[in-house]
């Protein structure tokens, strides 16, 4: 059987770039890199959905994009089914130079884009479930379903458009880099566009107009300060508080006109229990208060909303009873768990590796927790009845 590291080396090597980062990615990998390019979760599916195959797993695929689909793999049960557990890592990464799709081991570390966000729950989940079918030691009554999302790192397609299948599981374990923590609460990722108009004018007779970056520059300062403040007012005992930052600004046309319009993008990190309703509500009535106009719409076409899952329910209490975990663990980052629950399927986030090495120029993961991943998956798995 192959190592999970070996697995997760061959899965780096196997480019999986999000189409929607394809301006943003190295160009000599576009022009290099074999396989059919670097875009799209595709070549590392089907090297799954292979190895699945001899491993004696059901194999079937779930369009969501052209030219991109969930791989679903199920070991099903002894007997008849009576509960669902999902391993539910994405396939995607964000976009890297080509040196990173050339995996390195050194220091007891795997390098490589993707290494910890998420191809190594990837690796630890699909290696999990293949051990389970080799050693036939699948569950008397409990189905186990293997997902590999796509688009998570965009729009979550892949996720929502299982959610919003038929598809229904009593626990999904969504992997994501947690240093081997079982997270039942994370922070939803709300993304505002707020505008500000005003009235062209010469830039020599600037009086003669409305300067709409100057009533912007109003706004902001209201969002950094006023805002911000307010929301540290309130506070989530797993997740602290929720955030405002300013990401982008763009008005005006040149020096010598008075801009007529400018808009800043913002990005509002939410907890369990807001709405996108209620924080647009809420910075309307704020911005009113201080006497500024301007127009708040949302940036994604998406909702994405905060998690916060039962930490007494069964299942997972059966896992921490594998991992030794006693008290539920809150992460600021958002991912397919929120939209896996928002569906009806209690959700919580798991795998190896760190948050913070994600996305960086040297991602890693360490191979030691790649393995025990691996193992406490294992372990819970063969513990479900």
């Amino acid at each position: 059987m192959m190592r999970t590291g070996k697995l997760l080396e061959e899965l780096i090597a196997l480019p999986s770039v999000n189409p929607a980062f394809a301006s943003t990615a190295g160009v000599a990998a576009r022009n290099t890199l074999p396989r059919g390019g670097i875009f799209g979760e595709r070549n590392v599916a089907d090297f799954l959905a292979g190895l699945a195959a001899r491993s004696g797993l059901d194999v079937a695929w779930q369009q969501v994009l052209p030219g991109r689909a969930n791989l679903i793999l199920r070991l099903l049960p002894k007997k008849r089914i009576r509960q669902t557990v999902l391993l539910a890592p994405h396939l995607d990464t964000v976009g890297a130079d080509e040196k990173q799709f050339r995996p390195q081991k050194k220091h007891g570390r795997i390098y490589g884009r993707g290494a910890c966000d998420t191809k190594g729950s990837v690796a630890a989940m699909f290696m999990a479930l293949v051990e389970l079918a080799a050693a036939k030691a699948r569950p008397e009554s409990t189905e186990i379903v293997f997902a590999g999302l796509v688009d998570e790192e965009n729009i979550q397609a892949g996720s929502r458009a299982l959610a919003a299948s038929d598809f229904r599981a009593d626990l999904a374990i969504v992997g994501e880099p947690t240093k081997l923590s079982l997270v039942t609460a994370h922070k939803g990722s709300l993304w505002l566009r707020v505008e500000t108009r005003g009235r062209a004018a010469h830039g020599a007779t600037p009086q003669l107009g409305k300067n709409a970056i100057l009533e912007m520059a109003r706004v902001v300062e209201v969002l950094e300060t006023d805002y911000a403040r307010n929301l540290r007012r309130r506070k989530h005992p797993l997740l602290g508080v929720g955030t405002v930052n300013v990401g982008r600004i763009d008005g005006g046309r040149q020096p010598n006109i008075v801009p007529d319009h400018c808009d800043i993008l913002v990005d509002r990190r939410t907890l369990p229990g807001e709405t996108v309703a209620g924080v647009r509500r809420e910075i309307g009535t704020l911005l009113k208060a201080q006497k500024l106009t301007a127009r708040i719409s949302n940036d994604k076409s998406v909702p994405c909303l905060a998690l916060e899952t039962d930490f007494q329910l069964p299942l997972i209490r059966s896992f921490c009873a594998v991992t030794g975990q006693t008290r539920p663990v809150g992460v600021h980052y958002f991912c397919d768990a929120a939209v896996l629950a928002a569906a009806g399927i209690p959700s919580v986030v798991f795998g190896p590796g760190d948050i913070a090495q994600a996305h960086t120029a040297d991602e890693w993961i360490s191979l030691n927790q790649l393995e025990s991943a691996r193992t406490l998956l294992v372990n819970f798995l063969k513990s479900l009845p």
